[in-house]
């Protein structure tokens, strides 16, 4: 097991104790995996909450989903024999900070207001003039400062995010309003309500002794897995944001991993907190409607 990636302690923050559940849901859209990667084969997915991995399989894709983290291989494991969702340490996370939201002038009835919009224009109008307003900017300066986070999070998460978070959390927000109509984004909707948008009805999965599909769910780190693996094992990869925290050793362990399994002209799709370097492309983390993530690469094995 490395000792250099932080994920293996199962927690997010500095605490020492058994690893948590830390995620009961995806901050991440799977539509984005379910449109880059082939519609048919095997993928390894970082297993989190098990959602992409269930909406992978529910295509006709076989999935291999590898969580470092007992207690996140426990939970989707429970989930795919049935289980309801249940709430982790990141879920908790964010209740707490829409509790503050009415103190940051986003009052419920304004948020839902918001969310009802279907046309982006309208959706960039209304967020610069109702909501992000001078009070919800120095709300959101001092909750996810630095300081402020470290109570919650270890330094190791912390020191991923860019300097003025804040700034850049509110940047990446417009993006996402710009492109994305609120009606219909569910992602917009548990961020600041946290419930689905009205009518929104969540993916069907197929029973897997009806249909055949399949999750297997592994309990590994990603990349001592994807090393024992076969050569040629996946048609694609979903990394989500495994690099974020973790050494630069690491993550050249982990793509010569992912190249030693991967068929030719493999898929591998890999998010950050972290802004993107000069010249990298955006498109893709403006495509993902939970309108969180600074870097989204999709890149080909070679």
């Amino acid at each position: 097991m490395s000792a250099t990636t932080p994920w293996e302690r199962g927690r997010l923050d500095a605490r020492r104790g058994k690893p948590r559940l830390l995620f009961g849901r995806m901050y991440e859209d799977s539509d984005v995996e379910a449109e880059v990667l082939p519609a048919t084969g095997r993928v390894f997915c970082i297993a989190s909450a098990g959602s992409t991995s269930m909406a992978l399989a529910a295509r006709g894709l076989a999935v291999t989903a590898v969580d470092i983290n007992p207690a996140q291989v426990d939970y989707v494991r429970a989930r795919l024999a049935g289980a309801p969702a249940r709430a982790g340490a990141a879920d908790r996370f964010f209740a707490l900070g829409r509790r503050f939201l009415p103190l940051m002038g986003l009052r419920r009835s304004r948020l839902r207001q918001f969310l009802e919009l279907t046309d982006p224009s309208a959706q960039v109008r209304f967020w610069r003039a109702r909501l992000d307003t001078a009070r919800f900017k120095a709300g959101l300066a001092v909750a996810i400062n630095p300081l402020a986070l470290r109570t919650i999070y270890s330094k190791t998460f912390v020191q991923v995010l860019p300097h003025r978070y804040d700034r850049t959390v509110r940047a990446r927000l417009e993006r996402g309003f710009a492109r994305h109509p609120n009606r219909t984004n569910p992602y917009a909707w548990q961020l600041f309500l946290g419930i689905d948008p009205p009518e929104y009805v969540a993916p069907t999965l197929p029973s897997p002794a009806s249909s055949g599909w399949k999750v297997d769910v592994v309990c590994a780190d990603a990349a001592a897995y994807l090393e024992s693996c076969a050569p040629a094992s996946f048609i694609g990869f979903s990394l989500s944001n495994i690099l974020d925290g973790t050494e630069p050793a690491y993550g050249e362990r982990l793509m010569a991993a992912v190249r030693h399994s991967a068929q030719d002209g493999a898929v591998v799709v890999l998010r950050s907190f972290m802004e993107p370097p000069p010249g990298e492309s955006t498109e893709w983390a403006a495509r993902d409607r939970s309108m969180l993530w600074g870097r989204l690469t999709v890149e080909k094995v070679h």
